[in-house]
């Protein structure tokens, strides 16, 4: 496992947003890191709030978001930057790639023009065209294209083709932080496992620190060397990778173990998590997780949990009143 030291490239303390018409944070009070050449993965339910986390490394954020906390990439707190210095982050130290890469690209311009545009106009690149057709020939050839791609308009090339550019079009500025949001979800089996191995070996020669958000355990798993679980804006559970899904120490994180489909697996119906997240606009006292928890008792519905580290293993926490009860096996849902 690849152990990371301070400073972080990605490093999240404390981070809480409350939206307009909302009775309690959708965010609260998350903490969150990723070190240079490190992939870190962010797993949980839709609408627990991790797309809304990576957005923040580029302070992405809903209008009328009210934001505490900190968000620092390289050391520098991106929730305090201003116009300015967010368009050099944008462009340079971080690059996204989103769930979706048709919906990112201009269907009625060249693949080579929305490679280049980005360092040719941004002035905290100063990257002439002819450096930046170079540069984008090179990132493709490292994708698995070749340069004919660069006259090529999106409408012609497949789906997984774009993913790659998209991945080409992030590593434009040398990012030294990579936020992938669920960019396997529109792929088939095939071209997710290619597309994933890339990313690992762009990670490895390019340095860059790794946050990828997805619904996917097993892919979590694989790819992984530290895993946030999030429940309702809050981190569930954290750890190493093989720890955390060894030994989980959170009834959600359980819960979900034991709903993933597995081919040894008896026949019969999938497990499922009853109930629902808690509501935005209702306000929460206890854990989040309560009204879904077989283990929930009188405590959990009148406070909160705070992380607590797993015996013998300091950097797996895990936010849950009960999780010696756990044993590291799947709870029944």
């Amino acid at each position: 496992m690849n152990l990371t030291k301070t400073p972080y490239t990605l490093d999240v303390q404390g981070l809480r947003i409350t939206l307009p018409g909302t009775a309690r944070p959708v965010l609260d009070g998350v903490d969150l890191h990723v070190g240079a050449r490190e992939t870190v993965a962010l797993v949980g339910e839709s609408g627990s709030g991790k797309t809304l986390t990576s957005r923040s490394a580029l302070k992405l954020l809903p209008p009328g978001a009210v934001v505490e906390g900190a968000v620092r990439v390289s050391g520098q707190d991106v929730l305090t930057m201003n116009a300015d210095q967010l368009r050099a982050l944008r462009t340079g130290r971080v690059a996204m790639i989103f769930q979706d890469p048709r919906t990112a690209l201009n269907p009625l311009r060249r693949i080579g023009d929305f490679l280049t545009e980005s360092v040719t106009l941004a002035r905290s690149m100063s990257m002439s065209q002819a450096d930046a057709t170079a540069r984008a020939v090179e990132l493709l050839r490292a994708v698995g294209l070749d340069e004919s791609a660069l006259h090529k308009y999106p409408g012609q090339v497949s789906g997984g083709m774009l993913q790659r550019v998209m991945i080409a079009a992030a590593l434009m500025g040398d990012p030294a932080l990579l936020l992938a949001d669920e960019p396997t979800t529109a792929l088939d089996v095939t071209t997710q496992a290619e597309v994933i191995a890339l990313l690992a070996e762009l990670r490895e020669r390019f340095g860059t620190g790794l946050l990828f958000v997805t619904h996917d355990l097993d892919l979590a798993a694989a790819i992984s060397d530290r895993v946030y679980v999030m429940y309702a804006g809050r981190i569930a559970e954290s750890g190493p990778a093989e720890a955390l899904f060894a030994r989980p120490r959170h009834p959600y994180t359980s819960a979900l173990l034991a709903s993933t489909p597995r081919l040894e697996a008896p026949q019969g119906r999938l497990a499922a998590i009853d109930g629902h997240p808690p509501d935005l606009r209702q306000e929460l006292t206890g854990c989040p997780f309560a009204a879904r928890c077989p283990l929930a008792t009188e405590i959990c519905d009148q406070q909160a949990p705070a992380p607590q580290p797993a015996p013998g293993e300091p950097h797996h926490q895990a936010a849950c009143h009960h999780s010696d009860r756990l044993e590291g096996s799947p709870v029944d849902v």
